[in-house]
């Protein structure tokens, strides 16, 4: 037999306020299953004839909407059991299709993408959804919406509401794709069809601001490792610059979070924390003399950042974010009193490690000139697959 599928006012339960739920009802082999929408009618605007709302039922294109997308819902899942030969019953379809649909709304979503970020222990993305979240939901007001409702006019409104905020290209562009992110998630568990998906004539790519070259010259690098601090924190900063620089643009997270197991036979060996990318570099006399001057006994880790207090994910999270902002704020000042020609930052040690080597002749396929975002990996890659004497000799022109 045949399954069916259809939506209809369910007369037998009538709610406080007078109305009716409109309940999905699914027919396979002589038995019913039934299953509320979350909305209810007043009978009075329905046409039980023909179970659909009639023309003067307030609301009547989104209660249209809506019955016509749960409805196709179903019946592609039925259509899909019948191309795989599988059997089923009015009961399994409504569990596995109810199961699918509760996170439907965009804020159900992003929710959802948010919790998987923490699950994975990726905490400094989570936080930058929950950013992103809470700026959709200043500018909407909710987020209690369909994904559908989401379309190239939204989006517009939405960009020019962040302009009018005086919010950066950058940080705008972070917003929508981020939103994205959880756009396409939601079409990969058929949550909102691909038709309706927006980001095909609204382009994300016009919103990135591009960024100047963040490195300096060897002669200005020197002049910062060569720095006197005058507190601890100053002397911090430029001991992780420094060495950075030292170990191919190191990130700081990445420093945070070295232990003396990352050593071996003189070289820095650990996996990027953002790509899971395993890194092998020689250590440079300098840095090997940082480790010693910052290495305790009753810590396991090279810089004092992390400690053994800090068990959880979220303490290190937190922890690592408190000293890079003292670090960051240093670097700043000192790269002003050194008149340097950009703003100082551990960045640009990652920049400069490229762009100085390449500037002494090193091979291009050796490193690259840029370490931002969309060569990072590239970078690492040819970072790893060269031989350690061709690596070595190049690290050999840092200064």
């Amino acid at each position: 037999m045949n399954a069916t599928v259809n939506v209809l006012c369910y007369k037998s339960k009538t709610l406080a306020n007078g109305e009716n739920p409109l309940m999905i009802r699914v027919c396979k082999d002589g038995k019913k299953k039934y299953l509320s929408l979350g909305v209810s009618v007043n009978p009075i605007y329905w046409d039980f004839e023909k179970q659909k709302p009639k023309r003067n039922c307030p609301n009547k294109e989104e209660l249209q909407r809506l019955i016509t997308m749960k409805t196709e819902e179903y019946q592609k899942l039925i259509l899909d059991y019948k191309v795989a030969n599988k059997d089923f019953s009015a009961t399994s379809l409504i569990t596995k299709t109810n199961a699918a649909s509760k996170a439907r709304t965009v804020r159900e979503m992003f929710d959802l993408y948010i919790a998987r970020l923490k699950d994975a222990n990726r905490l400094r993305y989570a936080q930058m959804y929950e950013s992103t979240l809470t700026s959709l939901l200043a500018y909407n007001g909710h987020l209690d919406i369909l994904f559908s409702d989401i379309d190239v006019p939204w989006l517009k409104r939405y960009e020019a509401w962040q302009y009018k905020q005086s919010f950066a290209l950058n940080t705008i562009g972070t917003r929508f794709r981020h939103l994205r992110v959880v756009y396409n998630l939601a079409i990969e568990e058929n949550i909102v069809k691909p038709d309706h998906y927006p980001f095909k004539k609204f382009k994300v790519s016009k919103l990135n601001e591009q960024t100047a070259k963040r490195s300096i010259t060897k002669e200005e690098i020197i002049s910062v490792l060569n720095y006197q601090g005058k507190s601890y924190y100053e002397c911090l900063a430029v001991d992780v610059f420094t060495f950075a620089y030292l170990t191919a643009g190191i990130n700081f997270a990445d420093i945070a979070r070295l232990t003396t197991d990352h050593i071996m036979d003189d070289r820095l060996v650990y996996s990027r924390k953002k790509t899971k990318k395993l890194i092998k570099i020689p250590l440079q006399e300098r840095a090997i003399e940082l480790i010693a001057k910052y290495r305790q006994d009753n810590s396991p880790y090279l810089f004092p950042i992390l400690s053994t207090f800090h068990k959880t994910e979220q303490q290190k999270v937190n922890r690592v974010h408190k000293v890079y902002s003292h670090v960051s704020k240093h670097l700043k000042a000192i790269g002003e009193e050194l008149k340097l020609p950009i703003k100082l930052t551990t960045y640009v040690a990652r920049h400069s490690f490229a762009t100085n080597l390449k500037r002494s002749g090193v091979a291009t396929p050796i490193i690259s000139e840029c370490l931002g975002h969309s060569s990072e990996k590239i970078t690492q890659i040819y970072l790893d697959s060269f031989g350690n004497s061709q690596l070595d000799e190049a690290m050999k022109n840092l200064l």
